[in-house]
């Protein structure tokens, strides 16, 4: 994970980086996701999200990260799961996000050339398959999600290695006591 300047890694209690990110949906039929070009690779596309700096919420770090990244605006809503990246040692919070604005110009735009396309979720998964597994099984929550609504417990999805591999099928398991427990 590249810092920003003024950016500052935050970790939980297990030593792993705290990020937040959302699945921007152009409508509450939740049928198309937005996704936007990495800063290295302009034609690899990734569910905008970043870290959490000190103190900050997770659900206002993904806002805030959407807005730079993505350039968009709208309506937060559930928290679909806390998915856990045991290579790169990174939990993030997955949040709904309904997108009721969009940016001409917005920050990483401007300064890093990113780019957002619209996909279908089916489209959304394959892509984010080949490079980003994790991200993919965000998508694949989202019907876990619909299946079985939260009472308030986000589901938390562990031990997904980032990266094509034998062992990048996720499985969705429920929320833990702050003990992750690695399913593969």
């Amino acid at each position: 994970m590249d810092l920003k300047a003024s950016q500052t890694r935050t970790y939980d209690s297990d030593g792993f980086v705290k990020r937040a990110a959302c699945l921007c949906f152009r409508s509450e039929t939740e049928e198309e996701v937005l996704l936007v070009s990495t800063k290295r690779f302009p034609d690899r596309w990734i569910v905008p999200g970043g870290g959490l700096e000190p103190e900050e919420e997770p659900g206002s770090a993904a806002v805030r990260e959407v807005l730079e990244e993505a350039g968009v605006r709208g309506t937060l809503g559930r928290l679909l799961g806390i998915f856990e990246n045991v290579d790169s040692r990174h939990r993030t919070y997955v949040f709904v996000l309904t997108v009721t604005e969009v940016l001409d110009q917005w920050e990483d735009s401007e300064n890093l050339g990113r780019r957002r396309e619209w996909f279908s979720i089916e489209e959304a998964i394959k892509v984010l398959e080949r490079y980003k597994p994790v991200q993919a099984a965000y998508l694949k929550g989202l019907h876990q999600s619909r299946r079985n609504p939260s009472n308030g417990n986000a589901p938390r999805l562990t031990g997904v290695p980032d990266g094509p591999g034998p062992n990048s099928a996720p499985a969705l398991s429920p929320p833990t006591n702050g003990t992750p427990t690695n399913v593969r």
